[in-house]
């Protein structure tokens, strides 16, 4: 291919993503939206004051929450080239932009590791999954003492197959740990997969992390986890102050557990989370419109108007950037 036809793909690239998040955004935004609409209805019953100062406040834990994202991404990539804090934040937006009409967000990696040098790519895609890991580690850690606590207030189950569940959950994130913290195992198990060695100069990134280093990245997934938890529970009690706090907080954390252990497309993840939120907190209120509200608005804030942020750096993708 010559010079200038990378080029001119390179420019048709850049212009299909841009394409694609504006009229997602467009058909979320622009078009008919019930959640939203439902949101302003529940809102002009409340103080102006304390809508716009909880809200405000969910605005700036979504910029703290990408900003964590952004030195995780930062330190991981260390391994690889050095990123600036500002080349580390330009990568996670554009990310979030690719994110948005792919399943499962998997647009997210291309999107960021294209801010690497060309060789690093494919080497920059296995860092990542230490921080996706990191943080799939947290969520499930915590999601399922939450889930524990759930069933055992709301489901009453047999005491046996109560504690049948415990020891199973007890055992799962005990191994969930060890592989986390144990990374270098994982590799050496993948390269005795014959089909994988070709492979292992990319994945062997996975097996440089120090236990400090991992627990240093576990820890930016942990202040992550607590911020977008802190946001759901700024909103759900500004719609509705009268539930109980404890027992809010664990149907969020559970609520978070299910939803990032399940398929989808963030073009139709709206309807699966409210759906999912919906039946949830039957169990501690009967405001469903309620809670499909705060769920919308979360989502539009922490996804949609990063996306929205994103779609400026896009153009400053080198898709054909040969540099070591």
């Amino acid at each position: 291919m010559t010079v200038a036809a990378k080029k001119i793909f390179s420019y048709l690239l850049k212009a299909s993503i841009l394409v694609l998040t504006v009229l997602f955004v467009y058909h979320k935004l622009l078009s008919k939206n019930d959640s939203l609409q439902q949101f302003k209805n529940l809102t002009s019953v409340i103080s102006r004051a304390e809508v716009v100062y909880t809200m405000g406040a969910v605005v700036v834990l979504m910029v703290v929450n990408w900003a964590l994202e952004s030195l995780k991404w930062q330190y991981l990539a260390k391994k690889l080239t050095r990123l600036s804090v500002w080349q580390a934040v330009e990568a996670v937006f554009c990310g979030l932009s690719w994110a948005i009409f792919t399943p499962n967000r998997i647009g997210e990696y291309g999107g960021r590791v294209m801010f690497l040098p060309n060789r690093k790519r494919i080497h920059g895609v296995f860092a990542m999954a230490v921080g996706a890991f990191a943080q799939n580690v947290i969520t499930n850690l915590v999601g399922i003492m939450a889930s524990l606590w759930f069933i055992y207030h709301f489901l009453h189950l047999n005491t046996w197959l109560f504690l049948g569940i415990t020891l199973l959950s007890v055992a799962f994130l005990a191994l969930f740990l060890l592989l986390y913290f144990r990374i270098g195992l994982l590799v050496k198990w993948l390269d005795r997969i014959s089909f994988l060695k070709n492979f292992r100069r990319f994945f062997d990134i996975m097996g440089r992390y120090s236990q400090r280093e991992l627990l240093i990245v576990f820890a930016y997934s942990l202040a992550r986890f607590f911020v977008f938890s802190f946001q759901y529970y700024l909103v759900i009690h500004l719609l509705l102050p009268q539930l109980p706090m404890f027992s809010m907080i664990m149907t969020v954390l559970v609520f978070i557990f299910i939803q990032s252990a399940m398929p989808s497309l963030d073009l139709l993840d709206i309807g699966v989370r409210s759906f999912t939120a919906m039946h949830l907190f039957l169990y501690i209120t009967n405001q469903q419109i309620a809670i499909i509200a705060a769920v919308s608005s979360i989502w539009l804030i922490n996804l949609i108007i990063p996306a929205i942020i994103g779609s400026v750096f896009v153009f400053k993708l080198r898709f054909f950037d040969r540099t070591a």
